[in-house]
């Protein structure tokens, strides 16, 4: 799967961009995050930043964090 969503349980801005994909049929795979900032490591290694949403799109070469872009992103490109 090349759509990789990280995201925290009960964060809205995280279930906009969910919601988006789901709308616009796009698998993704959600990675689930640390509600402590200072255990996504993971997050940080790919995005530089520890905050979420993060969507990885591997084909595209894309990694893109700050919810508005990634709605943006997922109704221009993915959609």
């Amino acid at each position: 799967m090349s759509i990789r969503l990280y995201a925290l349980d009960g964060c809205p801005w995280c279930e906009k961009v969910s919601d988006a994909l789901d709308d616009a049929e796009v698998e993704y795979e959600t990675t689930w995050v640390d509600a402590l900032h200072s255990d996504r490591n993971e997050v940080k290694r790919v995005s530089g930043q520890r905050g979420v949403p993060v969507i990885v799109d591997a084909d595209r070469g894309v990694t893109m964090s700050e919810s508005a872009n990634i709605l943006e992103y997922v109704d221009r490109t993915l959609a």
